[in-house]
């Protein structure tokens, strides 16, 4: 039981779970293999990731390039992030494009991206906690990165100085990236 949101990116997905609530909480499915393959995501996932910031903490834009090539189902478990997706597939109509959708823990919306897509996301609250289910596991040689302000991109992340990392401070620029994919 999953309602599923087309974005204007082929092959990024909003995803949102039916969430089960009662006196004792609430409960929700947040994957099965079967449910994901009627909507064309028939990848195994083959590493999970988490990650915990700071309100303002940005982390990335990042990416893996094949044979590392990664699919993301990712999702908040505590707090809120803005998301953002950038379209790095040279042969894409939408290439260079991006998808920003807010997460957090209340709506439980996920967002799949698949192999492709440059990903990263900006913490709106302290404390945030972070899951991704990746399709490959990391390797730091197939490694790649935009820089989070790349003025060709003009994603608003609706924040001027964000805490970045210096390595995604020091990213390359879109224009200068020569995609793998």
């Amino acid at each position: 039981m999953i309602e599923t949101e087309r974005t204007d990116i082929d092959g990024l997905l909003i995803l949102t779970p039916k969430v089960f609530r009662d006196d004792r909480g609430y409960f929700f499915e947040s994957y099965n293999t079967e449910v994901f393959a009627e909507l064309g995501i028939r990848d195994a996932f083959l590493q999970d990731n988490e990650s915990f910031s700071s309100k303002n903490v940005l982390r990335g834009l990042h990416f893996q390039a094949p044979p590392f090539d990664q699919g993301k189902l990712v999702r908040v478990v505590k707090g809120a992030v803005l998301d953002v997706a950038v379209d790095i597939r040279r042969r894409s109509p939408t290439y260079g494009r991006h998808v920003a959708v807010r997460l957090d823990a209340t709506e439980k919306k996920m967002l799949w991206i698949p192999p492709g897509f440059a990903h990263g996301f900006l913490s709106l609250e302290d404390d945030t906690i972070f899951l991704y289910k990746c399709t490959h596991v990391y390797s730091k040689a197939a490694e790649g990165s935009v820089r989070w302000n790349d003025p060709d991109l003009a994603i608003d992340w609706g924040v001027s100085d964000p805490v970045v990392s210096p390595k995604d401070g020091e990213a390359g620029f879109f224009r200068d990236l020569v995609s793998p994919f």
